[in-house]
């Protein structure tokens, strides 16, 4: 019988590499700081018309090689991890997982209207055929997209992250919110793990980026309220889901969401919003500072996933216990 794909078992006395991608290094030496190993050596060279060429210069034969890079925008950085990738397969590397805090088109994980490209699904198909063996990603923006790829998955939450941090806080009485019905299931987790209760921003668009209405569903009447997202673009939705929310009699409103795309007039709107706070992780790099965001590090968990990744233990021991 003839197999399209072999899922290559990982060699646990292989050497271990990680190297980072151009955009992604200011995580990737976190994270390799806190795995205890330096990042590999390489080097991206441009064409004078933009083409890029990766030069691994180390071997990596037989290595268990991890490339770290989020794929957010512009579109040379999920260029870059491809080329990366097949660069180490020529190098016959032994075993090669990329780590992708933030899964770039995400967003585009079904056909909503007709004629459009289901791209998250190809980008599946575009890691696997250059020579991932492994993919390691946090809070993908749909769970369904692990179910595109024919090769292990290890999907990380980034309520590991958040939850430590809301223990510390003094805000007596939370209650926690979806900014739209899609998003329920997230806040969910977080209301059933602290016993409180949660309400739903029901969200009206005119069209993508642009939210027309927004209706809340539930009480909360002198609450401490916190917006619970996986992706915080233009935060037009978020800055409305405050409105509405504040307008409902809510003491204050915070938001936690994992990757700050941060578009367009984001930091003006943020700036100008009813938020108190919003608390994002490194996933993506902030454009720039802003007293209302607060930036929580996902390198500790990505390092202890690499780890546990390399030494066969399991994934699931990263997630909170209790949920």
């Amino acid at each position: 019988m003839l197999f399209s794909h072999l899922i290559i078992q990982p060699d646990k006395m292989a050497e271990v590499k990680l190297f980072s991608g151009t955009n992604s290094e200011y995580l990737a030496e976190k994270i390799s700081d806190y795995y205890g190993y330096s990042l590999g050596d390489r080097d991206v060279k441009k064409f004078s018309d933009g083409e890029m060429q990766i030069i691994i210069n180390e071997s990596v034969r037989g290595a268990y090689v991890f490339f770290i890079q989020s794929t957010f925008g512009p579109a040379e950085n999920l260029l870059e991890l491809l080329l990366m990738i097949d660069s180490a397969k020529r190098a016959s590397a032994g075993y090669i997982t990329c780590v992708i805090p933030y899964f770039g088109y995400a967003r585009q994980d079904r056909k909503d209207k007709p004629r459009v490209p289901i791209s998250a699904k190809l980008l599946a198909n575009l890691y696997e055929a250059a020579g991932a063996d492994r993919v390691v990603t946090m809070d993908l923006h749909a769970d369904q997209i692990q179910g595109f790829f024919d090769i292990p998955v290890d999907h990380l939450k980034s309520e590991a992250i958040y939850i430590p941090y809301l223990k510390k806080t003094n805000l007596d009485n939370i209650i926690f919110a979806s900014p739209d019905v899609g998003g329920v299931k997230r806040a969910r987790a977080y209301s059933q793990y602290f016993g409180r209760d949660l309400v739903i921003c029901d969200k009206e668009r005119r069209k993508a980026n642009e939210v027309r209405k927004i209706t809340v569903i539930g009480e909360v009447e002198g609450a401490d309220v916190i917006l619970v997202d996986d992706i915080v673009d233009t935060a037009g939705t978020l800055c409305k889901a405050a409105d509405a929310l504040i307008e409902k009699g809510a003491k204050s409103v915070r938001a936690m969401c994992t990757h700050p795309v941060l578009s367009g007039s984001a930091y003006e709107n943020i700036e100008k919003s009813q938020l108190t706070e919003l608390i994002v992780t490194d996933t993506i790099p902030l454009k720039k500072e802003s007293n209302k965001i607060k930036v929580l590090s996902c390198a500790k968990l990505f390092a202890r996933a690499i780890r546990n990744t390399h030494e066969y233990k399991s994934i699931a021991a990263l997630f909170v216990e209790g949920k």
